[in-house]
C-alpha cells in the first residue's frame, strides 16, 4: 500500500477529532522534558492546532525522519517495551496526524544557536528551512482532515469538539503539576495553569480544573506497599456526582480508565456512596513499570497488570482505608484531610495502625466476609441485646459545661438543644453543628454491628434439600479450586459434574436471598476480577436494614446527655459523617458563615 494510506489507515485509530490530535502533541511535549506548554486553537481545533513547549527538541538531521511511520527515540528494544516509562513508544502519532492536515514542524535542539523547520503535505515532506530561533518544539497541524472529507462530516461543533479538547489539556494537566499549561481559543485564553511545587499549589490546580467544591470535600492519602504506591485526593461520599465525569486516575503519570481500577474504587466506596451515584477523585498510583503492559489498547486508554488480583487488592484496601480514617471529629467539612500509611504485612496490608489526624490511633480491619452466626429464631433476641449494648445513649454519660473552653472543645461540641425531634444543635470551637441524629445513630450502630459479625464468625445452616446449579465448566472448576473460600464465606458447595455444582449449606443470615443469582454473580467476579465482595455486600444490606430500624427514631425526645453521647460516638466512629445510605449525618456553619448571613461587619 501508499504511505499515505498506511498513515491514513493508522491515523483512523490515533486522530478520532481535534482532541487526540492534542492529547498525543501534549504527550510528545512531555516526553521532551517540556516545563511550559502553550496550546492555541481555532475553530475547536478543526481549523488550528498549535503546541510550543521549552523541551529538548529534535535534532536538525532528525526533522523528517521522526515525520516517517515507526520512527521513535523513546524505545530501541524488547527490553524496552517490557519497561515503558515514556508516555508515547509507538512513532505512529505524527506521522498519522501528518497524512490527514497541513502540518508544520519546527524544533531548536537542545537550546542550539539555530532552530529548523519542515512542512509536510499528503505524507510528503517538504525542504528543511531554517526558522527564527525558538527553545524547543513547535508543531502546527491545520485543516485537520482537509483531504478526507467524510471524517471531516463527523466532526461535531466547534463548541462540542472544544469542550473534548479541553477535557483532554484538564486530564494531562493534572497529571503533571511540575509544567505550565497555557490554553488559548481563537486567541482568547481559556487556562493558564502555573507549576505547582508545594500541596497548597497542586490543590489549587486541582481547585482551577475540578472546582473549589472538590478540593474542599476531598481527603488527600497517600499509601505505599511492596513497591505499589498510591496517592492523591478522594472525595467524601457526601461529594458524588450523577455521573463518572470527575475521575481522573494515572498510572505512572499515564491518564488511564480500566475497568479493573474502576472496580476497586467501586468496591472501596460501596458502604458509604448513595444509590445510583458516582465518587470523584484524582488518584496517581505509581509501581514497577515491568508490572504494568501499556501496549493493551490503540489509544493507550487501557493497560494490563501483571499481578491484577494484587493490585487490585491494593487499590481497595488503601481507598477503604483512607475513607474509614474520616470520622466525625477530624476537622470541620470546610478543611483538608491527610491520610498517610505504609503496609509491611503482605497478608493484610490493611490491618494497620497509623496516627489518626485526629491524634488518636486507628484501629482499622478490613472488612472480613462474616456473617452472624445465629440461628433464625435466636438472631432477633440476639441483636436486641447486641442493639440495648451498643445503645450511645447507654454507653456515655456527658456533661455539659454553660461556657466551655474552645481549646478543650472536643470536635463537635456540646450539644445546646434538639430540633424538631430531628436534629441535634451543637456548639463548637469553630461555630454551629447541626446533627440528623437518626442518621448518625444509624452508622454507629451499623458499624458496631459490622464488629460484633466480624468478631463472632459465620452461622451456616444446612439446605433441607440440597440445590443442584447448572454452570460453565470454567465456573465448576472455580468452586473446585475456591472450595476454601466459599466454606469461610459460610457456603457448603461441591463439584458434582462437569457443568454441575450442588448447594447444600448457606449462612443463616441469608436464608431469605436469592441464593442462586448470588452464588452466579460471585463466579462471575471471581472469573473477571479474580475476587468479589458480593456475599458480604448482601450481608451488610441485611445489617443496614437492622441498623436503621435498631437507630432512634425521629420525634423521639433526647436529653442533653443524651446528645451529647451522640457527638462522642460520632467522633471515634469510622465513615460517621455518612449514614449508611451515603447521606450526610452532620454539617458545620462557622461564626464567619453565620455572620456573613446576617451581614454583620458590613
Amino acid at each position: 500500500m501508499p504511505v499515505q494510506l498506511v498513515n491514513q489507515i493508522a491515523a483512523g485509530e490515533v486522530v478520532e477529532r481535534p482532541a487526540s490530535v492534542v492529547k498525543e502533541l501534549l504527550e510528545n511535549s512531555l516526553d521532551a522534558g517540556a516545563t511550559k506548554i502553550t496550546i492555541d486553537i481555532e475553530k475547536g481545533g478543526s481549523k488550528l492546532i498549535r503546541i510550543s513547549d521549552n523541551g529538548h527538541g529534535i535534532h536538525k538531521d532528525d526533522l523528517v525522519l521522526s515525520l516517517s511511520p515507526h520512527a521513535t527515540s523513546k524505545i530501541h528494544s524488547i527490553d524496552d517495551l517490557e519497561q515503558v516509562t515514556s508516555l508515547g513508544f509507538r512513532g505512529e502519532a505524527l506521522p498519522s496526524i501528518a497524512s490527514v492536515s497541513h502540518l508544520q514542524l519546527t524544533s531548536c535542539w537542545n537550546d542550539a544557536d539555530e532552530s529548523w523547520s519542515v512542512t509536510i503535505n499528503n505524507s510528503k515532506p517538504g525542504e528543511i528551512m531554517p526558522a527564527p530561533k525558538s527553545p524547543g518544539t513547535t508543531i502546527e497541524v491545520r485543516d485537520l482532515f482537509f483531504n478526507i472529507p467524510a471524517r471531516r462530516k463527523f466532526l461535531r461543533t466547534e463548541k462540542t469538539e472544544f469542550s473534548h479538547l479541553d477535557d483532554v489539556v484538564k486530564r494531562i494537566s493534572l497529571s503533571r503539576f511540575d509544567v505550565d499549561v497555557t490554553l488559548r481559543h481563537n486567541q482568547r485564553v481559556v487556562k493558564n495553569l502555573r507549576a505547582a511545587s508545594d500541596r497548597l499549589q497542586q490543590e489549587k490546580r486541582i481547585a482551577e480544573i475540578c472546582g473549589p467544591a472538590f478540593v474542599e470535600q476531598a481527603v488527600y492519602m497517600d499509601f505505599e506497599y511492596e513497591g505499589l504506591r498510591l496517592w492523591g485526593w478522594i472525595a467524601q461520599p457526601t461529594f458524588s456526582r450523577s455521573q463518572a465525569d470527575m475521575q481522573y486516575f494515572y498510572v505512572n503519570g499515564r491518564v488511564v480508565k480500566d475497568r479493573l481500577v474502576t472496580h476497586a474504587v467501586r468496591q472501596a466506596y460501596s458502604d458509604v456512596l448513595f444509590h445510583g451515584r458516582h465518587p470523584a477523585y484524582v488518584l496517581f498510583f505509581e509501581c514497577d513499570p515491568a508490572i504494568v503492559d501499556v501496549n493493551a489498547h490503540p489509544g493507550k486508554h487501557e493497560v494490563r497488570f501483571r499481578q491484577g488480583r494484587q493490585v487490585h487488592d491494593f487499590l481497595f484496601r488503601a481507598i477503604h482505608k483512607s475513607l474509614a480514617e474520616v470520622t466525625a471529629g477530624d476537622s470541620s467539612t470546610h478543611d483538608y484531610r491527610h491520610f498517610s500509611g505504609t503496609g509491611s504485612d503482605s497478608s493484610s496490608a490493611a490491618n494497620i495502625d497509623t496516627g489518626g489526624s485526629a491524634g488518636r490511633p486507628l484501629q482499622y480491619t478490613q472488612p472480613s466476609q462474616s456473617a452472624m452466626p445465629f440461628a433464625a429464631a435466636e438472631q432477633r433476641r440476639a441483636y436486641t441485646e447486641f442493639s440495648r449494648k451498643a445503645d450511645p445513649m447507654q454507653s456515655i454519660s456527658a456533661t455539659i459545661p454553660a461556657e466551655a473552653d474552645k481549646d478543650d472543645m472536643p470536635p463537635l461540641g456540646y450539644a445546646r438543644a434538639q430540633l424538631h425531634g430531628i436534629y441535634v444543635l451543637a456548639e463548637n470551637a469553630e461555630g454551629m453543628v447541626l446533627v440528623d441524629m437518626h442518621a448518625a445513630h444509624e452508622r454507629i450502630t451499623y458499624e458496631r454491628l459490622k464488629t460484633a459479625i466480624d468478631g463472632e464468625g459465620i452461622g451456616s445452616q444446612p439446605l433441607l434439600v440440597p440445590q443442584t446449579i447448572s454452570v460453565s465448566s470454567k465456573e465448576a472448576q472455580l468452586v473446585e479450586d475456591q472450595s476454601e473460600l466459599f466454606r469461610k464465606l459460610g457456603f457448603e458447595v461441591d463439584r458434582v459434574a462437569d457443568e454441575s455444582i450442588k448447594l447444600r449449606q448457606i449462612p443463616v443470615i441469608l436464608s431469605n436471598s436469592d441464593i442462586e443469582t448470588l452464588l452466579r454473580d460471585v463466579l462471575s467476579d471471581l472469573l473477571t476480577h479474580g475476587s468479589s465482595t458480593r456475599i458480604q455486600q448482601e450481608i451488610n444490606e441485611i445489617l443496614s436494614t437492622m441498623a436503621c430500624h435498631g437507630s432512634i427514631r425521629a420525634n423521639r425526645k433526647l436529653t442533653i446527655e443524651e446528645m451529647n453521647a451522640l457527638l462522642r460516638d460520632m467522633e471515634i466512629t469510622e465513615r460517621s459523617g455518612q449514614c449508611n445510605h451515603g447521606r450526610p449525618t452532620w454539617i458545620q456553619l462557622t461564626i464567619a458563615e453565620l455572620d456573613k448571613l446576617f451581614m454583620r461587619g458590613r
